[in-house]
């Protein structure tokens, strides 16, 4: 009995990672990718602070995906003032902010996390006039407990990864 729920738990670990195991064979593509999505964007909020607000979290996650950790420390830190000068946001001021102090990338991915779960509620109230967000999740993300995000673009592009498993994830909700 033991060895058939190790030997189900084995096959469900190395499915979920096989699935979340896409690897891209042209970096250079994949990183195109990610610098265009920034630059473009698809989305308008009434709120005038939640739409500069998510602007820059979303260069965050972007130069996250590209996996480089002076990019992210730049995106949060203009996040970081941007959430000073508006009310309710503190704590998510605080993530910005420690994002912002640290070169350490893993650390950055996981304060990502929670800069992310204080931001998704926020943005899911928020008045869109234009276009959509996308809430995904990569369940692999933070060793296992997962992780979600917010997108301008319906691809995944794994923020917690980059290019190591660029594609892992999936769209959980769209925000119109």
């Amino acid at each position: 009995m033991k060895i058939q729920i190790k030997s189900a738990v084995l096959l469900a670990l190395l499915a979920n990672s096989i699935a979340c195991t896409t690897q891209t064979t042209d970096t250079a593509t994949s990183t195109q990718v990610s610098e265009t999505a920034s630059t473009a964007v698809n989305f308008s909020l009434k709120d005038e602070t939640q739409n500069t607000i998510l602007k820059q979290y979303l260069k965050l996650k972007d130069a996250l995906v590209l996996s480089d950790a002076t990019k992210t420390q730049e995106a949060a830190k203009a996040l970081q003032q941007s959430l000073a000068a508006a009310k309710g946001f503190e704590a998510s001021q605080a993530a910005a902010d420690s994002i912002a102090k640290t070169s350490d990338l893993s650390q950055q991915r996981k304060t990502f996390t929670n800069l992310s779960n204080q931001l998704i509620p926020v943005f899911r109230k928020a008045a869109l006039t234009k276009g959509a967000v996308y809430v995904q999740f990569c369940p692999m993300a933070n060793e296992g407990d997962g992780g979600y995000w917010l997108a301008q673009e319906e691809e995944v592009r794994n923020p917690y990864y980059g290019d190591e498993m660029l594609n892992c994830g999936e769209v959980k909700e769209t925000i119109k």
